[in-house]
């Protein structure tokens, strides 16, 4: 079971959390004017804010270290956000013309952005350039993100209403879009079972960190998606998880949690 070593300030409900190099990205709700805040990511103090002007509902957060900036996913306004990270630096955004959901970065530092209402992952350059538009099949019913792995295939979560399956699924691209292995069924708990899986993160050997939504909890799975171990629960936490990011270098995660009405947020960093 993973350690809690540091919880940073309550606040308004996060959306997404990143980091990268030595900062630490926190991206606050919808009506804060100060929206990504922004910590060190060793002592854990606050260092600044990034206002993003004219920032609707958001989804998510994920930095690239390549292209040195953050994206944003603005669902209010069907759009993703680049955010250089430098100071004064500007804020450019390319239409998605769909509702965007989570985001990630491949390894070639293209953008993926998961439309779940349409069952869709576009990917996109930091210019927002469309590279391509991948349907995913039937069966991946209302899916939250998308993450390439090293070998070029996709790891996706999915799970909504409870009558759906509730997987992490991985997908093959070679000569059709179809699930290769997965993880998981119809709703339920216990190893081998989720409720909504809504945020993933892959490490540099491919194993799977997945937060459970209404299980409460985030399990490890294995490269072939098998079950591991639980890495994260309710228990200690107190507060239910929500998005979370993978800090390979320092083997962290930062988790986003939320109060039972979403109306307050905070971040824990969790060994692992």
């Amino acid at each position: 079971m993973g350690r809690v070593i540091q919880t940073l300030a309550e606040g308004e409900l996060v959306r997404g959390v990143t980091s990268l190099d030595d900062r630490l990205y926190v991206l606050r709700g919808d009506t804060s004017s100060e929206q990504i805040e922004v910590y060190d990511v060793d002592s854990y103090c606050f260092l600044r804010c990034i206002t993003v002007q004219g920032l609707g509902t958001t989804s998510d957060i994920v930095a690239c270290e390549h292209n040195r900036c953050a994206y944003i996913s603005d669902s209010a306004r069907q759009a993703v956000r680049r955010v250089a990270l430098a100071d004064g630096a500007p804020i450019t955004h390319w239409p998605v013309n769909d509702i965007p959901y989570c985001l990630s970065i491949t390894v070639k530092y293209s953008v993926l952005v998961t439309c779940r209402k349409v069952g869709k992952v576009k990917e996109f350059t930091t210019k927002g350039h469309l590279l391509r538009e991948i349907v995913l099949p039937q069966d991946i019913f209302s899916p939250w993100q998308t993450v390439q792995l090293s070998s070029g295939e996709l790891i996706v979560c999915h799970g909504y209403p409870a009558d759906k399956l509730h997987r992490v699924c991985m997908i093959g691209l070679d000569s059709n879009v179809q699930v290769v292995k997965s993880f998981g069924g119809h709703t339920g708990s216990g190893s081998q079972l989720m409720n909504s899986p809504s945020h993933i993160a892959v490490d540099g050997n491919g194993y799977v960190f997945v937060v459970d939504l209404n299980n409460y909890r985030v399990l490890l799975l294995s490269p072939t998606l098998t079950y591991v171990r639980e890495v994260v629960s309710f228990k200690p936490l107190e507060w239910k998880l929500y998005r979370l990011s993978l800090d390979v270098k320092r083997r962290l995660l930062y988790v986003a949690q939320y109060r039972d009405k979403m109306t307050e947020g905070r971040v824990s960093v969790i060994t692992v």
